[in-house]
């Protein structure tokens, strides 16, 4: 029986989980524990590679389950747990039922939750509810992709006016939280929904209609960690009956998923790496190789490749590859000489979290964080030896670290009084300078290299 995340976490990111992520883990682990008698639908490859999520006849492959923070679940004892489970199941049941292929909700009853989880995916559904209806679709376990009646004049100062298909739980002003465009069906038709999410990137077409375009979707149960690396599909109900068919998802590949990043805005960056040597960049050369289209640091070598060029604010993209244990660098607006993680503006770990020689670091230490300053949410890297695709802001004295489609660092390091160690960072208040890596030793690699100047 396969449960995805519920069971391959744990060992793909032992010691890379934040306490938030921790605890959503423990609820995902209980209720699929709670509904093991409940088997996945059949995972039959379909002609268009979409695995189906319901199949058409009964609750296979689900359980129920309301808006619950999965943090309050956690914290509950595993009996008590359990039996929440147990009574929000028969709620589901009650009020949940299959027609004509359809899954039919009356507007009552706890949600369904899908007894896998996901991580990267395309998503595709319909729906057709009802006047006054109010619904969404809940992505890794978090709300939600907004579905409601347009028409309700009560509601249009919450923002029904402007349609379904919004990332409604999202801050107020932020991306995605309102429709791009108003694309609902008239009621009595179906709606058909497409969800591309990387990370926290998330796309949503609305019946062949862009309304969210590549926008970070906030963790609405805690607001101060990103949205979990993975979770459940949910289907929120309430307010009337809610009619779903053809649901189905396609899980990406982790390189799709990088290709999906990539290449949003593609045609605003320039490539800083020629794919066959190292012209433009100056440093420890004899240190850095090229195979395979990747720079990679020798092993047993290291020292700071380099830019020729210099720059003050730009957004850098790479794709970057650890071996276990593996270490290393980005050189942020960096001198020629002297160690980057002081006498540059900073130095960016990259850094094989899981490890187990890194077990005890400073939190400033692993990856992503600005070395000895600002600490990285953990959890979000791609198993070792898989690539990883990163994105860094570099804006005055912010600097922002997106990892395979999450926000894990945003910080000013101007406002950073405390240093590990005690350690001052002379650099970090440089208005420009050279990109790069700093090497220590491991043979990490690096690919797709390119920056857009702000």
């Amino acid at each position: 029986m396969k449960f995805g995340y519920y069971i391959d976490l744990p060992v793909l990111y032992p010691l890379d989980i934040n306490p938030t992520m921790k605890l959503t883990r423990l609820v995902f682990a209980a209720a699929i524990a709670a509904f093991v008698t409940m088997p996945p639908v059949t995972q039959a490859e379909s002609p268009d590679a979409f695995q189906p999520l319901f199949n058409g006849e009964n609750l296979e492959g689900w359980h129920g389950r309301p808006h619950f923070s999965p943090i309050k679940l956690a914290e509950m004892s595993e009996e008590e747990r359990n039996a929440k489970l147990a009574e929000w199941q028969a709620d589901a049941e009650k009020h949940w039922r299959v027609e004509n292929g359809e899954l039919v909700n009356d507007g009552h009853g706890a949600y369904l939750v899908t007894n896998q989880d996901y991580r990267d995916y395309e998503l595709y559904l319909e729906y057709k509810t009802v006047p006054r209806a109010d619904s969404g679709i809940y992505l890794k376990g978090t709300p939600q992709v907004q579905i409601w009646d347009s028409t309700e004049t009560a509601k249009f100062k919450l923002g029904a006016d402007k349609g379904s298909g919004g990332l409604w739980n999202n801050s107020a002003g932020a991306p995605g939280k309102d429709p791009l465009v108003h694309a609902d069906k008239p009621f009595g038709e179906w709606n058909s929904v497409r969800v591309l999410q990387v990370g926290a990137r998330t796309t949503v077409w609305l019946n062949d209609q862009m309304v969210v375009d590549h926008a970070i979707m906030e963790n609405f149960w805690d607001r101060e960690s990103p949205l979990f690396v993975s979770g459940p599909i949910e289907l929120q109900t309430h307010g009337g009956e809610i009619r779903w068919r053809n649901l189905k998802i396609r899980e990406l590949s982790n390189q799709e998923a990088n290709n999906t990043l990539a290449a949003k805005n593609a045609d605003q960056f320039e490539s800083i790496f020629n794919g066959s040597d190292l012209t433009g960049w100056v440093g420890a050369t004899d240190n850095y190789e090229v195979v395979d289209g990747a720079i990679g640091c020798k092993q047993g070598k290291g020292g700071n490749l380099l830019t020729e060029k210099e720059y003050a604010n730009f957004v850098a993209r790479l794709e970057f590859r650890l071996p276990p244990g593996g270490n290393n660098g980005l050189a942020i607006r960096a001198p020629i000489q002297g160690n980057p993680a002081y006498q540059a503006m900073c130095e960016l770990q990259v850094l094989d979290n899981t490890h187990p020689k890194y077990a005890k670091l400073d939190k400033r230490q692993y990856h992503g964080s600005a070395y000895g300053m600002a600490a990285a949410t953990r959890g979000f890297l791609r198993p070792v030896g898989e690539w990883n695709f990163q994105e860094v802001t570099v804006d005055g004295s912010t600097i922002t670290v997106e990892l395979n489609g999450t926000v894990i660092l945003k910080t000013d390091l101007s406002q950073i009084t405390d240093y590990m160690a005690d350690s001052a960072h002379p650099g970090k208040d440089r208005k420009k300078g050279h990109f790069g890596f700093a090497g220590h030793g491991d043979a990490v690699q690096f690919r797709g290299l390119s920056i857009r100047e702000l």
